[in-house]
């Protein structure tokens, strides 16, 4: 039984737990449950959260057992155990090697030798029924997924097994193969361009935080030493019960507890969420520090409105990032100018932007009024736009092929808010007619 101090929570009780189980040891919640005295619910909870941690694994045939926990792999290369379940695939031999991650995959549809000059460690070999392309593959260190529902040699399995290389099954043909792959890759490269808090807490330096117990004598004190204006408040189990800041101390007695004094019950943000939503919330509520806490509540850290704007600008730095449906939908529209100089946007109606009866879909429509304003207000403002509400006509059906112009007027821009007009004519006709308030989150 893990020894566990009267303030963990029966939750953190139960991750200690696991984690002090081998690898490989199976785990059930009826059986948490019973050893640790605690009901179902708590011990699956805890089990899904140590599975997000990757301290277990659960699989359909085998079900939860231990792992060890791997290195996070980066978010653009997926690992062979990923591939494994975008091909409903078998794992035939090398499963010492499930956690290492895809350099590339080679289609094996070609003559042996040549096959062989693509291949190269790391690689996954796609190919059938051949089993000396299997051992040949990884005699060069690259991994095979068999197509076809096929199996392979003894001899290619012990061989697997021996250089942790894994050897996959798919009851799937090549092409089906690469195209799931594919597409995962490009989810993948798509998570790549969502920044998450917790990728923005700062490490490098202590939180400093205040008890509600704190007097404003000390509060002023650190103040003085740390030079920050405002702090989280935590109660015994650290956990948020509040924010201060230099102006709640105007007029306060030197003796005063700073929970008289402190905002309370304050929001919080969970370290798994967006840097995006983070940035929605500050500029929301206009606050300019935010905890960012665990699962259990907890506080792991803050973020300040000045670190979300510097992750929005990295996230507009990024070079290659997957095409989201949005991307694709926009990808289409050329940017012109009229006489004016004024920026409006040109493209045509693809017949995946259309719905059931052929027409252009409202909610296309939307999408393209919604990024021609974004596009507008980066015309005058290094920024994004975070809606706050939107009135949509739909006035005229527009069918395939159609050519549409969207044309934005700008009705008021400030530093942080904007008020946008977007029409959208075909062939001289008002289609469709948007009003857009938004907040800018700005990135300078």
């Amino acid at each position: 039984m893990i020894e566990s101090s009267p303030e963990m929570t029966k939750h953190g009780q139960i991750l200690r737990y696991i984690e002090s189980l081998s690898i490989g040891a199976r785990l059930s919640v009826r059986k948490i449950a019973q050893e640790l005295e605690v009901s179902e619910g708590t011990a699956y909870r805890a089990i899904k959260e140590a599975e997000n941690l990757g301290t277990v694994s659960t699989k359909g045939r085998t079900g939860t057992i231990r792992v060890e926990k791997k290195e996070v792999h980066p978010m653009d290369k997926l690992t062979f155990a990923e591939v494994v379940n975008i091909v409903d695939g078998e794992v035939l031999g090398g499963t010492g090697g499930l956690h290492k991650t895809l350099s590339k995959f080679v289609i094996g549809a070609m003559e042996l030798e040549d096959m062989l000059r693509y291949i190269e460690p790391g690689d996954l070999l796609i190919v059938g029924n051949r089993n000396k392309a299997h051992l040949r593959a990884l005699g060069q260190g690259s991994a095979v997924l068999i197509t076809g529902g096929f199996g392979t040699g003894d001899e290619v399995r012990r061989m697997a097994d021996d250089l942790n290389l894994p050897i996959i099954s798919s009851t799937y043909d090549t092409y089906t193969v690469a195209t799931l792959i594919n597409r995962a890759i490009d989810d993948h490269l798509i998570k790549k361009k969502i920044i998450l808090v917790e990728d923005i807490i700062r490490t490098d330096t202590p939180v400093v935080f205040l008890r509600g117990t704190n007097k404003v004598r000390e509060m002023q004190q650190i103040i003085e030493d740390t030079k920050h204006t405002r702090f989280p408040v935590l109660d015994d189990h650290n956990k948020p019960i509040g924010i201060i800041t230099t102006k709640d101390l105007m007029g306060a007695q030197q003796d005063q507890t700073i929970d008289k004094l402190m905002t309370g019950n304050p929001l919080t943000i969970n370290a798994k969420a967006s840097v995006s939503t983070a940035g929605h919330m500050m500029i929301w509520e206009g606050i300019e520090l935010l905890p960012v806490v665990n699962a259990n509540r907890k506080m792991m850290g803050v973020i300040s409105r000045k670190d979300v704007m510097k992750a929005m600008q990295i996230i507009q730095k990024q070079p290659q990032n997957g095409e989201t449906f949005e991307d694709q939908i926009w990808a289409g529209f050329e940017e012109l100018r009229n006489k004016d100089g004024s920026l409006y946007f040109r493209g045509s109606i693809s017949p995946q932007m259309t719905n059931y009866a052929g027409m252009v879909s409202e909610g296309v429509l939307t999408t393209l009024m919604n990024r021609a304003a974004n596009r507008t207000v980066k015309e005058n403002k290094k920024g994004d736009l975070i809606l706050d509400s939107s009135s949509n006509f739909f006035l005229h059906p527009v069918h395939m092929d159609r050519i549409i112009e969207i044309i934005p007027s700008v009705f008021e821009l400030s530093r942080r808010f904007c008020k946008i007009e977007i029409e959208i004519h075909s062939e001289d006709i008002l289609i469709a007619k948007s009003m857009i308030t938004a907040r800018i989150i700005n990135q300078t």
